[in-house]
């Protein structure tokens, strides 16, 4: 192989894997071109993650809102299911990691994705708004929309074990106070509040802002778009994740299911039949 063909193939090799977030050879390590050792003490990790994902670092006060949300949102206790599968993949022998990647694996649409669906929700009222229309009619408009085409529940309101999610109002309490500091401008908080208004009018009762909506806010807040809002939440969730696997861990029990070994399933299959009898021809 000729030099030019190794010098293009060295090429072509360093390009596969291109980034813009790290830059890394013997002795040097740079996240977003700031060396790794200026960081370590001077910036947070709430603000190292915006750094990783957004490429600049924030003000401290933005970064102090993100690790707000982010705490609001780590454990929900054994009755979510990934906290549940986290414990039960501890009694079966296997590492912290393995029992944190099953949990993690859950989080889809349904049990983790409530917030980028909410900001989402959100979004299209804001791009309504920036074409002219007014906040109570925007809302209305995809209210409207939802219920003719989408049904369900609107995404990040209600919950089904709290009648009233206790985060969520801290976090709009948060939120208020930032946007009259100026850190953010309070325009999704804004929205949320509307929609939340104007569910309880068309429903004759409150469906309260939930985890998933508040937390939703504070990332519209703060720019981030619906996808990472997820990825966020995952972020979050995991340290309740690995707080409960490692509690299980310690415990010694091995094998534990779902339910108490005494209490079985509810069996709805056929009752106790018998095999034909071979020699019948039956």
């Amino acid at each position: 192989m000729s030099e030019r063909d190794n010098s293009e193939g060295q090429a072509r090799g360093e390009q596969w894997w291109e980034t813009s977030i790290i830059e890394m050879m013997p002795g040097v390590i740079r996240l977003r071109g700031y060396e790794i050792q200026d960081l370590i003490g001077r910036v947070s990790f709430p603000a190292t993650i915006w750094l990783m994902l957004r490429g600049e670092l924030p003000s401290e006060q933005q970064a102090e809102l993100l690790g707000i949300a982010l705490a609001a949102a780590v454990d929900h206790g054994p009755q979510a299911p990934s906290i549940a599968i986290a414990r039960m993949a501890a009694t079966c022998g296997v590492g912290i990691n393995s029992a944190m990647a099953s949990a993690i694996n859950v989080l889809g649409d349904v049990h983790g994705g409530a917030g980028e669906q909410a900001l989402s929700f959100y979004g299209d009222i804001a791009a309504a708004m920036d074409e002219g229309t007014a906040i109570e009619q925007a809302v209305a408009f995809r209210l409207d929309k939802f219920f003719s085409e989408e049904r369900g529940y609107v995404p990040g309101f209600g919950h089904r074990f709290h009648p009233v999610d206790p985060r969520a109002p801290r976090l709009l309490e948060i939120t208020r106070d930032f946007a009259a500091r100026g850190v953010i401008g309070g325009r999704f908080a804004a929205i949320a509040e509307i929609i939340e208004a104007e569910i309880e009018r068309r429903k004759g009762k409150k469906i309260p802002l939930n985890i998933d909506g508040a937390t939703a806010v504070i990332y519209g807040e703060l720019g981030f778009p619906p996808p990472l809002t997820r990825g966020l939440f995952v972020l979050s969730r995991s340290v309740g994740i690995l707080a409960h696997a490692w509690e299980q861990s310690q415990r010694g029990e091995r094998n534990k299911g779902p339910l108490p070994r005494e209490w079985l399933w509810a069996y709805s299959g056929p009752s106790k039949r018998e095999l034909p009898d071979k020699d019948s021809g039956s």
